[in-house]
């Protein structure tokens, strides 16, 4: 092969997909985040093991919804919207790409490890046809998700989800394709992410204030990974 065969960056196959597939991830995350909300304010989550077992026997769909198993789904279109954005930053910074995309693997990955909505399930339907003798260790073992779900790999998903918006933000600000609210509404989410919802009740503030700059931010970038797409920069 000659040296003019060669692929290079300016030969490089356009990433007009991944653009889109950003977009869509964007706009899907807000409209989960939406619909979390109202299932939230209509039945509010359960937080004992007792409550919990109950309601995946009587409902497990609102009951996986209950821990937050639409939440996995939304992090799966968040990973989508930050490989849109990776695909609209290459030309400012592929270093900042490369570093907010593998955190932000690292991130979700943390998230989908903390998260025990389907063994709960499990636990609940084995608790509910178990003899008294086996219940009590069906409980212990409930007891033990329970923990583990607001535990290491949790904050761990915080405090790189917070990385991820700060190196974005970064990258944002220095594009041209991107205004500069786009970047700013970034860095409030990443700043709002410095507090895990565990952290008590400033915790949960924190969390459901997040949700304004969060959504602002992706339908920002949405819009504008549309348009990118869409006018082949």
């Amino acid at each position: 092969m000659s040296t003019s065969d060669t692929p290079t960056l300016t030969t490089a196959p356009r990433l007009d997909g991944l653009l889109r597939a950003g977009a869509w991830g964007a706009f899907g995350s807000v409209a989960l985040i939406v619909a979390q909300v109202v299932v939230f304010a209509i039945w509010p989550p359960v937080h004992t093991v007792a409550e919990v077992f109950e309601l995946m026997t009587g409902n497990p769909v609102l009951g996986l919804v209950s821990l937050d198993l639409l939440y996995v789904v939304n992090n799966v279109l968040v990973w989508l919207f930050y490989l849109g954005l990776g695909a609209g930053l290459w030309r400012v910074s592929r270093s900042a790409v490369a570093l907010a995309l593998g955190l932000g693997t690292l991130q979700m990955a943390a998230y989908f490890a903390s998260n025990p909505a389907v063994e709960m399930l499990a636990l609940a339907q084995a608790h509910s046809a178990a003899g008294q003798s086996s219940r009590a260790l069906l409980e212990a073992a409930g007891e033990a998700l329970l923990a583990g779900w607001k535990g290491t790999a949790f904050l761990t998903y915080y405090f790189l989800g917070a990385a991820v918006l700060f190196i974005l933000s970064w990258a944002l600000h220095r594009s041209s394709d991107f205004s500069s609210a786009t970047a700013w509404w970034a860095l409030a989410s990443g700043v709002l992410m410095l507090v895990p919802s565990t952290f008590g009740t400033i915790g949960m503030v924190f969390a459901l204030v997040s949700l304004v700059p969060w959504s602002v931010f992706c339908l920002l970038a949405g819009r504008r990974l549309v348009g990118l797409a869409a006018s082949g920069d």
